[in-house]
């Protein structure tokens, strides 16, 4: 089994402590989305965990933790070069970038994934834009990680609320090719792999490839071992591997303009404040009323 922590929301950066007492306890407890009282529990073992995928804006939270974690586990760090106006609670990316750094010198560049997305233009954030960031962060990253993920922004409910502040032009696939062009002579420059996930485009002709956020054979290159773990059919052109996310939608702070997951955004910090870091549920805790599975695979 794959954890994910978290695609729903940024537990590294917000709730690291109740992660980790989690772990200790060794399960978790997760409400479906859709199905309020239907109730997963997580069994962290030993026997039932093969990988920990951390996703995060922010890791620098998790740092003093990271010794303290049992099980293999590695990281995908999204760095974007957005300002205030769409990303109005990231930490510091200088900060971010030398937390980067530390981690993977503990553990490895081959554990250290970047993601640069979602991508968009405006006037504001045009293409010349897009190059520069792109290769200040390359150049900062390159000893420290071997793979850059990007990703285009799609098109959701809460990106269409904040139409306004993004002021996303159009990605027509001539601007997607030239911007792909660009960006893979940048990565080559610096030694460093890029790849899509889940894009309805193929830019091989541009040595990105389509390699997926959750690969088998990379996987298995850093647990040293084979894993009998289906690929997720969640998503169109989306290959990665089948994980348990075990995180909650509208809990996160960072309120960034294009985030999915926060789609009913005037709910959060009225969730937020059910979080308990010893509660068994991201947010709130288990009532008579819930039914508990236990799922161990």
């Amino acid at each position: 089994m794959i954890i994910n922590v978290s695609e729903r929301c940024d537990i590294v950066a917000f709730y690291p402590r109740w992660f980790m007492n989690r772990l200790k306890a060794g399960y978790v407890d997760v409400r479906n989305p859709f199905y309020e009282h239907q109730v997963s529990r997580i069994i962290l073992s030993k026997e039932t965990i093969d990988l920990i995928v951390f996703i995060t804006k922010n890791p620098i939270p998790i740092l003093k933790y990271l010794e303290d974690i049992p099980y293999p586990f590695l990281f995908q760090v999204t760095i974007t070069p957005y300002r205030k106006n769409i990303e109005p609670y990231v930490a510091s990316k200088r900060k971010v970038i030398e937390a980067v750094q530390q981690i993977s010198k503990k553990i490895g560049k081959e554990r250290m994934i970047i993601r640069y997305d979602p991508i968009f233009i405006s006037k504001e954030y045009d293409l010349g834009y897009h190059y520069q960031m792109f290769e200040k962060l390359c150049s900062q990253i390159a000893p420290y990680t071997k793979r850059i993920i990007i990703s285009f922004l799609d098109i959701k409910k809460n990106t269409i609320k904040h139409s306004h502040d993004i002021k996303q032009i159009p990605f027509s696939k001539e601007l997607i090719e030239e911007l792909a062009q660009k960006f893979s002579q940048i990565a080559k420059k610096y030694q460093l792999e890029i790849s899509t996930c889940g894009e309805n485009i193929n830019l091989t002709k541009f040595n990105i490839s389509s390699k997926s956020c959750l690969d088998r054979q990379e996987i298995e290159t850093i647990i040293g071992k084979r894993i009998e773990i289906k690929e997720r059919k969640s998503r169109m052109f989306c290959h990665c591997l089948k994980s348990v996310d075990i995180g909650s939608y509208n809990c996160c702070p960072h309120f960034c303009k294009y985030c999915y997951a926060n789609y009913q955004e005037e709910r959060v910090l009225e969730n937020i404040k059910t979080h308990n870091s010893n509660s068994s549920l991201l947010l709130g805790r288990i009532t008579q009323r819930d039914e508990i599975k236990i799922r161990s695979k």
